[in-house]
């Protein structure tokens, strides 16, 4: 699941629109600071909903492996999205300091889905629902917190969240901080 929202490198500074774009996404569903959309999160909320559901429906194993990460610009082309083509354009010229923390976690938020995936199969064909139970609910807060984080970003918040309280997130550390957000 190598494929994430940071495969599409940002455009160069000096090529930016960003004055231009923040004024075309006024009254949008894209952030007019940050130049991104809480809409591209649905496809992260659709697997972690998937994931709850394991434990008393494990047969939706096969839709939980089916799921594949898009880029923003792939899930915006794929969906019903009333402004999609802005919301491309916009991401394309986000200003890095909301980008590139938002790409980080969008690569964190698939390599946790990658995780959960082995780990709920593994627990599944071994038919221990305990197990899957665990699994599911802490695949589940791990993916959570990693969605709060972007949607922070996304709304302008600087997330206050350290590398190790990331690792601990995707480790499935008890106790790992939830972010705190500060408006930015």
């Amino acid at each position: 699941m190598a494929v994430s929202a940071a495969s599409v490198p940002p455009v160069p500074n000096p090529y930016r629109m960003t004055g231009t774009f923040r004024l075309l996404v006024r009254g949008k569903n894209v952030n007019a600071e940050t130049l991104l959309s809480t809409d591209y999160l649905n496809h992260f909320n659709e697997i972690a909903m998937l994931i709850e559901m394991a434990p008393s429906m494990p047969e939706c194993l096969d839709d939980i492996r089916a799921w594949r990460p898009k880029t923003y610009a792939e899930h915006f082309h794929d969906s019903n999205f009333a402004d999609r083509d802005l919301a491309i354009l916009a991401y394309d010229n986000a200003p890095s300091q909301h980008r590139e923390p938002f790409d980080r976690t969008i690569e964190r938020m698939n390599e946790a889905v990658a995780a959960a995936v082995r780990e709920l199969g593994a627990a599944i064909e071994a038919g221990a629902p305990e197990r899957i139970e665990a699994v599911a609910q802490s695949a589940a807060r791990r993916l959570h917190a990693l969605i709060d984080v972007a949607s922070g970003i996304i709304n302008g918040h600087h997330a206050v969240i350290h590398q190790h309280q990331i690792d601990a997130i995707l480790e499935g550390v008890e106790g790992a901080a939830r972010p705190a957000t500060t408006a930015g």
